[in-house]
């Protein structure tokens, strides 16, 4: 939004007699007052040509994976659910194919959202704001609700008169099925997303049957007001004013940087042209304004980069028409950075630098933080422990004087066939160890653990008056696989009781 500073002042004369405003002139003066530019509506014409047909085919990928992915089936055995991609919240877990995430692994999440940012910042650095103009959600479904407004309502200059025009049935039937269209795409947006928090042919089922939970259609329903409102009717400002990365990004790029760019070393100086003119003290732009007029963001490429500009190529394919019409080469507007118009306008040859300090940055950035994934992945422990003593009574004293503490135990077993754990202790000598619901047990011991589940133990160890230091004791709980190719140490603390 643009902001008008509204400077208060009173006429010379008045000022010099010390005559003040009457409050019936300050109140008026007040209620004219816009400090904020109201929205002004943007029709981007279609156009057509390579880049739009390149954002055809990226729409249409990136719908189909998004739309059909829920719907994938992946064995993981009869333990684990068969969906490709699920999100599993009830049972906390998080699958991806082959990959199955736990919640103490979480650092593979962080891992794969720095590699995302990284090589977000390196796109950037290259190619420009690629993301935003072909793959960001935002650009995908508002291109998509262009496109209804644009077969019900017609091309640019028919919804400029549409929307001018009176009230009427005929306005009335476009604008209701515009809106009804874009709502459909908005809910079943939604109820795709809540399909990968799901079983997504158990969801479908209770949702066509009126049985699925309140949850599930408050979801859908919130998802669906969210698509409906940031893609049909806040659009552009969405990318302006709510998403950091316009910001972000000018300190990601620089002259060097691959971006839409208008070729001013060609198109300067502009203006209107005549069949049959010479071509001669001119540049190639004629000042049409179609590339204005096709950019979804409404902004002229022709005043240089800015913050608005998401790179979507549109204003290209709109100026390449023009170009051809007038009989002269194309990609006036074209992929291209500033550092290469300021070469060609001092007779220097073009070139782009692809490898620079900050694109190496990011690549040497985006290499390690891959092969550090790569390592831990490769190395995943298939079974893991936690350990979490009692401090509520923090130790219990015996009639014997022997102390016990107590500890819960979860043993996770990340695998899809049940196995044998070996439990064992080390760092104490303990009287006696009581697993609740067993007894007591010999160390070390045998427990069986269900596939791709986490067994919870309470135990307790009870140490002999002899075998008892003053203050606390360093101990550690010890798992391992049948075979003990697996082990897994865990430290905790025994507390005797005793002052040190």
């Amino acid at each position: 939004m643009t902001v008008h500073t509204v400077v208060t002042r009173r006429e010379p004369a008045e000022a010099a007699h010390g005559v003040e405003t009457s409050d019936a002139q300050a109140s008026n003066s007040a209620a004219n007052r816009k400090y904020y530019k109201s929205r002004v509506p943007i029709y981007p014409k279609m156009v057509q040509g390579t880049y739009r047909r390149i954002k055809w085919i990226v729409m249409a990928v990136t719908l189909g994976i998004y739309y059909l992915a829920p719907w994938i089936r992946w064995d993981r055995g009869p333990a684990a659910p068969n969906q490709a991609i699920l999100v599993d919240l009830a049972h906390e877990r998080f699958y991806f194919f082959f990959i199955e995430i736990w919640p103490q692994e979480v650092y593979y999440i962080t891992g794969l959202l720095i590699m995302a940012s990284v090589s977000l910042f390196l796109v950037t650095s290259l190619f420009g704001r690629l993301w935003c103009g072909y793959a960001c959600p935002q650009t995908v479904w508002t291109d998509l609700f262009i496109s209804v407004e644009n077969l019900i309502e017609g091309d640019r200059s028919a919804r400029i008169r549409l929307a001018n025009a009176p009230w009427s049935a005929g306005k009335i039937a476009k604008r209701v099925s515009k809106h009804a269209i874009w709502l459909l795409i908005a809910v079943a947006t939604g109820g795709a997303w809540i399909f990968y928090f799901t079983d997504a042919p158990t969801l479908a089922h209770q949702l066509l049957t009126g049985s699925a939970s309140v949850v599930v259609y408050a979801g859908i329903g919130a998802f669906t007001f969210t698509t409906y409102a940031l893609g049909g009717l806040m659009r552009e400002q969405v990318c302006t004013y709510m998403c950091p990365w316009p910001r972000i990004q000018g300190a990601m790029t620089d002259r060097e940087a691959l971006s839409v760019t208008y070729r001013a070393d060609r198109g300067e100086p502009r203006g209107p042209h005549k069949k049959g003119q010479s071509w001669e003290g001119r540049g190639a732009c004629i000042d049409c304004r179609q590339c204005v007029a096709a950019c979804p963001m409404g902004i002229d490429i022709r005043d240089g980069l800015q913050l608005e500009c998401i790179n979507c190529g549109l204003c290209i394919d709109a100026c390449d028409d023009v170009m051809v019409k007038v009989g002269l080469p194309t990609r006036l507007i074209a992929y291209d950075n500033e550092a290469n118009v300021s070469r060609r306008m001092k007779g220097e040859p073009a070139r782009f630098r692809f490898v620079r300090p900050r694109t190496v940055l990011y690549a040497v950035v985006l290499a390690i933080v891959a092969g550090v994934m790569i390592f831990s992945f490769a190395n995943r422990r298939t079974i893991d422990l936690d350990v979490l003593r009692d401090r509520n009574p923090n130790f219990v004293t015996l009639s014997s004087g022997a102390v016990r503490n107590g500890y819960t135990l979860k043993l996770m077993n990340r695998f899809d066939r049940p196995r044998a754990f070996v439990l064992d202790l080390a760092g104490i000598k303990p009287q006696a160890v009581n697993v609740v619901g067993m007894g007591d047990v010999h160390l070390p011991v045998t427990l069986d653990v269900e596939a791709d589940k986490v067994r919870t133990l309470r135990v307790l160890l009870t140490v002999a008056p002899r075998d008892l230091a003053p203050g606390s004791r360093q101990i550690q709980f010890l798992l391992s696989n049948s075979a003990h190719t697996e082990t897994r140490s865990v430290s905790a603390v025994f507390v005797s009781g005793r002052a040190p």
